[in-house]
């Protein structure tokens, strides 16, 4: 898993969904700051036609819901506080799969 990893462990993804992703990850989370800020940031390194990767696990684990189960503002955002983090991880990928938000640059 990756969670598991040491914090400062990069982390490459195939595509270039950061902005894409982050925007999902607001709408669960939309009071997080480091979430607010790193949208800000990918946005602003789009624009410059810059690369938004790599992260790190300490930033997915600071903005990723879907490294965030476990946590209660994501678990009431897609189910209840007492959903199991297996529960929580099937609803958050269902509220992905509907998403539809893009972004604009």
């Amino acid at each position: 898993m990756i969670a598991k990893l040491p914090e400062d462990t990069l982390i490459w993804c195939g595509h270039e969904y950061t902005v894409a992703n982050l925007i999902f990850a607001r709408s669960i989370e939309p009071d997080n700051p480091f979430l607010l800020r790193s949208i800000e940031t990918a946005m602003k390194k789009t624009r410059n036609g810059e690369p938004t990767v790599p992260s790190t696990v300490r930033d997915e684990l600071r903005f990723n819901p879907f490294m965030r189960v476990n946590v209660k503002e994501v678990k009431m955002a897609v189910g209840k506080e007492s959903d199991s983090d297996e529960e929580t991880m099937a609803k958050l990928r269902e509220a992905k799969n509907n998403f539809n938000n893009t972004p604009k640059i």
